[in-house]
């Protein structure tokens, strides 16, 4: 009976069929078949709908009555408002896809409060064992560096030797091992529960993912942090001679090409590997207002990455601010794993609301009452089977009794 008292106060996950009500995206005509994807988790319905049950659709997602979103070549992509959390709008928010260098992101939010910006640190051997051909800085062996200049080189440059550095440093014991655990970890701490992290740079790993709404979530966490917020949106930066190494210096530039050329820009991060193609993060203010977004699986057809992500965020700026079809869930509200299968949508951190929250309360209603003719109808079995068990019991003893 206790068993039965406790699946009936236990709250159900209402399980939309999303996929066959999923509104195609806008997208051009795509190019000829990349590499073929790697194979993903098998979708959990409670992480698609971190943030609201709307979010959770393979398809397009924006508020009624507003303009129909710009035709862009991702796979994934979605449009939030960086302050108030408000999601405006998405494609496949929670599909899974290879991150590449945005991946990066995850890196600063996990590593900026760990290591002083003033310290001065040695580049090792293993930091430049990166993929040959992949982006690099151009640090060397031996080089002495201050933090700071390591984390203008993560985010101006996309150096890979950077992020492992940054990954061994901040990684305590277990250097870079230990840094990529620290990332994960803090995936889940900021309730990106569909965001693995295989390598620190992005390079890709086995079992490496993220998606389009968990790079919002992770992109948020970094705008928290001001020395972030200075890197990100610095165009050109020094990097100094190392006279031990016979290494001049050097100046980098930002590869974020918003910087340039959209106003309002205040920063982003680029990423490609074959297998990921392109993937951005752009954040932009106007009036304001400031806006992220996160795209996923691009091909350069008639924009890049980056113009690609304006035309998103020039259709985000135009909406009315109280526009929304789910939220970024606040950082540190969950645990450090993702949520039990018990836990509803609307019971998320910054879970759904209003409507959605009476659409989910109609389904979990139903699901309940499916639930408790199946519990009627099990609990009916299992007396019936405890009366039989019972029967022969006591038919045993009485046969004992007889032959003593």
């Amino acid at each position: 009976m206790a068993v039965a008292a406790a699946l009936l106060t236990t709250p159900l996950v209402p399980v939309a069929d999303a996929q066959a009500a999923a509104v195609r995206c806008p997208r051009p005509a795509p190019p000829a078949p990349g590499p073929t994807p790697a194979a993903a988790p098998s979708p959990d319905p409670v992480q698609r709908a971190v943030g609201g049950p709307r979010l959770a659709t393979s398809g397009l997602v924006v508020p009624a009555g507003v303009p129909k979103p710009p035709k862009v070549a991702a796979t994934s992509w979605l449009v939030a408002d960086l302050d108030t959390g408000d999601v405006l709008g998405g494609c496949g928010p929670h599909e899974y896809a290879t991150p590449a260098s945005v991946q990066k992101l995850l890196l600063a939010a996990t590593m900026l409060p760990r290591l002083d910006p003033s310290d001065v640190v040695t580049i090792t051997a293993g930091d430049l064992d990166i993929e040959p051909g992949s982006s690099a800085v151009g640090l060397v062996a031996g080089g002495r560096y201050r933090v700071e200049t390591l984390w203008l080189g993560l985010l101006l440059r996309s150096g890979n030797e950077v992020a492992n550095a940054l990954a061994r440093l901040g990684g305590g014991a277990d250097g870079m091992a230990g840094g990529v655990r620290a990332m994960n970890e803090q995936a889940k701490r900021l309730g990106a529960y569909q965001t693995h992290a295989a390598t620190p740079s992005g390079l890709d790993g086995p079992g490496q993912f993220t998606s389009a709404y968990d790079l919002a979530l992770i992109t948020r966490a970094c705008f928290d942090d001001a020395r972030f917020r200075r890197y990100v949106a610095t165009r050109e930066a020094t990097v100094p001679a190392q006279p031990r190494q016979r290494a001049k210096g050097f100046t980098i530039d930002n590869d974020n090409q918003l910087l340039y050329h959209y106003p309002g820009a205040l920063g982003g991060k680029t990423g490609y590997t074959d297998l990921a193609r392109h993937t951005y993060v752009g954040i932009a203010e106007r009036n304001g207002r400031r806006l992220v977004v996160t795209l996923l699986g691009a091909d350069v057809i008639d924009k890049r990455g980056w113009q690609q992500g304006a035309a998103l965020l020039d259709w985000g700026f135009e909406l009315p601010s109280a526009a929304s079809v789910g939220v970024l869930v606040s950082p540190g509200a969950a645990t450090g794993s993702a949520p039990p299968a018990a836990v509803p949508p609307q019971a998320l951190p910054g879970g759904a609301s209003g409507a959605e929250t009476s659409q989910a309360a109609t389904l979990a209603g139903r699901l309940r009452s499916a639930s408790l003719i199946g519990l009627a109808i099990g609990m009916t079995l299992l007396a019936g089977g405890l009366v039989g068990r019972r029967r022969g019991r006591h038919r045993t003893a009485a046969t004992r009794t007889g032959r003593r």
